[in-house]
């Protein structure tokens, strides 16, 4: 375990260039990729580019990978031009893929033009795929080997080379069709003339390439394997994707659900400037605004109600509160069992029930709480009969719409998370408001 970064980030943002060189690099030495990442993502951007080059040549193309989107781009405006020839002298593929939004097309074509042809077919082949499907982050370092190959050649194989997360060898046909995998442990217990064939696994899971990323990741996370192969509709083998590559992409799910909750992009930069996080922050307050002056506008509907009856104005926000967070509360247990997988079509009436009755005995016990509390406070029974019964549709309706809102964003393609709690709120809102004044005007005016 290295060194609290906290230290670092003090001295960088103190006075970066108060030490010489060599000592920054020495000092930066105890620090793994990713904590050196973060050190730079925690520095203002003009100290970043200074911090920056005092990183070792040979772990600044680790540490650009590691960095989240914005940052990374931010950095590399800033980079003089004649430096990213010479960064991207060794790129590999899959970190090209990587890289590929935060860089010019000139620097691209460089860094394909020193890869090997192995390496350039393989950026070619993910680059068929979107961003969200599987098969664009899938990698090629794995053991390929004929099905009808010997225990004996495959031995002297491994013997050569054992990429990481290797437990078995994928077979293929003539076709180049996957066919199955042999676990490399039985290689050890067999004949050394036995055909490879025989020992395969034909049940072995495998990935569709064009499966979602963050599902795929599950899938391998749950496999139980270090590692599955990734095919095409037509069968063929393309490349594999390993556990560390899905623990990363369920991180980096988890990392975009909690950001989207406030409207903001996972890769979102903490010392983007102003005026850009400004802009990117703008759609969700213009959406807010929006939405705010449509439950103004509910209001306003019952005005006349409002200036006979005070109280109505003085516990409307009570009433917009405990419908909020209910929803909130069922939305975020739904959102959560979306990106987990439990939630499906034959479990949704259940969850639906269940949280419907959450909502009721909540609803009731809570209503009896604000009502008397209304009572005693503005010595009125109707008025707390009022709030009452508002409370119990609002905290209801927010349970329902908890469970169906984020179901049917999902089916639609819009993340859930991203977009839900505004829609929510303004429902409970509208629904609380329209409740509770409409009783009070029916009742008490």
């Amino acid at each position: 375990m290295s060194d609290p970064i906290s230290p670092l980030i003090d001295a960088l943002i103190e006075n970066p260039g108060s030490e010489s060189q060599a000592r920054l690099q020495e000092a930066l030495k105890p620090y793994a990729i990713d904590e050196l990442a973060l050190v730079l993502e925690s520095l203002p951007l003009a100290k970043r580019v200074i911090a920056w080059h005092h990183i070792p040549q040979d772990m600044r193309l680790d540490v650009l990978v590691a960095l989240r989107g914005e940052a990374r781009l931010l950095l590399l405006r800033n980079l003089p031009s004649d430096e990213l020839p010479k960064l991207f002298e060794d790129l590999e593929a899959e970190d090209l893929l990587e890289l590929a939004e935060s860089l010019p097309e000139s620097t691209i074509d460089l860094a394909l033009s020193r890869m090997d042809e192995r390496q350039r077919q393989h950026y070619a082949l993910a680059q068929r795929y979107s961003d969200q499907q599987i098969g664009r982050w899938m990698n090629s370092h794995l053991l390929v080997v004929a099905q009808n190959m010997r225990v004996a050649e495959a031995l002297r194989l491994l013997r050569r080379e054992a990429p990481k997360h290797t437990e078995v060898l994928y077979l293929v046909n003539r076709t180049g069709r996957w066919v199955g995998c042999v676990r490399i442990s039985q290689l050890l217990t067999v004949l050394p003339h036995t055909s490879l064939g025989e020992l395969q696994e034909e049940d072995f899971p495998s990935l569709d390439a064009e499966d979602n990323m963050y599902e795929a990741a599950e899938v391998v996370a749950a496999s139980g394997y270090s590692a599955l192969p990734v095919l095409n509709k037509d069968g063929v083998l393309l490349g594999r994707i390993d556990m560390s590559t899905a623990v990363e992409l369920l991180h980096e799910q988890a990392e975009r659900q909690r950001m989207a909750l406030a409207g903001l992009a996972e890769d979102a930069d903490l010392f983007a400037p102003a005026k850009r996080s400004a802009r990117t922050r703008a759609l969700w307050l213009g959406i807010n605004l929006l939405t705010a002056l449509l439950a103004s506008w509910f209001i306003g509907l019952f005005g006349h109600s409002i200036e006979q009856v005070v109280a109505l104005a003085v516990l409307m926000p009570v009433v917009a509160s405990m419908g909020g967070i209910a929803g909130s509360q069922t939305l975020t247990l739904v959102v959560r069992g979306l990106a987990l997988g439990q939630v499906h079509k034959s479990n949704l009436w259940a969850l639906f029930d269940k949280e419907l009755r959450v909502g009721a005995i909540n609803g009731v016990l809570w209503a009896l709480v604000i009502g008397y509390v209304a009572w005693l406070w503005f010595h009125s029974l109707l008025l707390g009969l009022v709030i009452s019964i508002a409370v119990v549709v609002n905290i209801v309706t927010a349970a329902m719409f908890g469970v169906l809102l984020p179901v049917l964003l999902d089916k639609l393609r819009i993340d859930p998370a991203l977009s839900g709690s505004v829609i929510l709120t303004t429902v409970t809102d509208i629904i609380g408001f329209v409740a509770f004044l409409g009783l009070g005007t029916l009742l008490l005016v």
